[in-house]
């Protein structure tokens, strides 16, 4: 049974740091794209950054403040979050995804809050 847990949401003021963890477990993080997402209230999920074993992707809004990681052997792929900002206000999921040659495969974690306010 494959699970995405994230954790280290909160909140934190404007200008400060975050770090997001998603704990994989039934994959191999070496064998999909795994991603941050986040999703403002009545809105569509939006790309934060995704990587895998071709680089890395960043949205536009956050390029230059938040990087991306993995872990593999730890099966922990994090998102450093700093320089933030009130608009990154938002729940953030994290993503495990892999083209397959009839269907492809599209994990969801359950969201962690992260709030920028002063």
């Amino acid at each position: 049974q494959v699970q995405l847990v994230e954790s280290g949401g909160g909140w934190v003021q404007p200008g400060g740091s975050l770090r997001l963890s998603c704990a994989a477990s039934g994959i191999s993080l070496s064998e999909y794209t795994m991603g941050w997402y986040r999703q403002y209230p009545g809105k569509q999920r939006e790309l934060v950054a995704w990587i895998s074993n071709y680089g890395t992707k960043y949205g536009e809004s956050v390029k230059g403040r938040f990087t991306i990681s993995r872990e593999i052997p730890e099966h922990i792929v994090s998102l450093q979050m700093s320089s933030l900002k009130p608009e990154d206000t938002a729940v953030y999921y994290c993503n495990a995804f892999k083209w397959g040659t009839t269907r492809n495969t599209n994990y969801w974690g359950q969201g962690t809050l992260v709030t920028v306010s002063s």
